[in-house]
């Protein structure tokens, strides 16, 4: 019962997080274009993001016709929840179920976030939809590969898959001082992880309507942008935890508030790349990069082990 509840509380913190963190990014995005942003619900539009919710779960949901009904109405529902589920790997107080394979269960619950994505544009059965979904998920496999690889390194280094060894290691140095490239190709990995400018090709409003997500109005498109900006600050957060010392209270909080500013400025400062060279960015800069320097990490580590039973 005590894990339930704080299950719970986990949960309406992620959500309410979230809700304030749009009103952040369009108070910002406001601000980069010289204009106000949201201003009117409540004391300086701090309401906003509450009275969008209310207005879009209170609309009426249509589906298509020639939809696909059932996986339709699952897809969000899904990506909204593996979104969610992937927190309870993250190590905290107010965390009854952290686990020692955390770092694995992470990795199982971005895999699995593919098949959201895909149900979403082929239920459709829009072409424009399934053509943003297919964009998406040949992005995300694309980044994924690099994305494990850059995560191995720091893992050598603990000799362990629980999120929690990354704050005790990092007591005296953070990682990203010993792997600087590591860190900048992860936040990038990361952009395109959770589709976001530069990156936003499942979203090409130039040549795809609105992609994956053309045909969802309603509670649909509510949950499918719930589980997007939810990915985005565990993403913020586990950048944190393992590059720039994972320590717990207010530091924490500010480093992730920053990760957060830097998601929201990326969208605001850079245009939207060509879908090529998003590819060939991922499968011949990064992936060599990350393997190369994965083997050379494992060989420096096994002369110091070497060095020390000779010793």
């Amino acid at each position: 019962m005590i894990q339930l509840m704080m299950l719970l509380i986990l949960v309406i913190c992620v959500l309410v997080g979230v809700a304030f963190f749009t009103l952040f990014e369009r108070k910002l995005l406001g601000y980069i274009q010289l204009r106000k942003g949201p201003n009117k619900v409540g004391l300086v539009g701090i309401l906003q993001p509450f009275a969008d919710a209310i207005k879009l779960f209170s609309k009426e949901h249509l589906p298509p016709s020639y939809s696909n009904y059932l996986p339709f109405l699952m897809a969000p529902c899904l990506s909204l929840g593996l979104a969610l589920l992937v927190w309870t790997s993250t190590p905290s107080d107010f965390n009854l179920l952290s686990f020692g394979m955390s770092v694995l269960f992470f990795l199982c619950c971005m895999s699995l976030g593919v098949y959201s994505l895909l149900a979403a544009g082929w239920s459709s059965n829009s072409k424009y939809s399934l053509f943003g979904a297919l964009r998406g998920v040949a992005q995300t496999i694309s980044y994924e590969v690099s994305l494990v690889l850059i995560l191995l390194t720091p893992l050598l280094v603990i000799l362990g898959y629980e999120l929690s060894l990354f704050s005790y290691f990092q007591s005296k140095m953070w990682f990203i001082l010993l792997f600087p490239f590591n860190s900048i190709i992860w936040l990038i990995s990361c952009l395109a992880e959770t589709n976001r400018t530069p990156f936003d090709f499942a979203e090409g409003e130039s040549e795809l309507v609105s992609g994956y997500n053309t045909e969802y109005s309603s509670g649909g498109f509510a949950l499918i942008m719930l589980g997007e900006y939810t990915s985005i600050l565990f993403m913020s957060f586990l950048f944190v935890l393992i590059f720039l010392g994972g320590s717990t209270g207010f530091s924490f909080m500010f480093k992730l508030m920053m990760l957060a500013f830097i998601f929201v400025w990326v969208r605001g400062t850079l245009p939207r790349f060509r879908y090529d060279k998003l590819m060939y960015l991922a499968w011949k800069s990064f992936l060599p990069f990350s393997l190369i320097y994965l083997i050379f990490m494992g060989g420096i580590l096994i002369l110091l082990f070497s060095e020390s039973k000779e010793c």
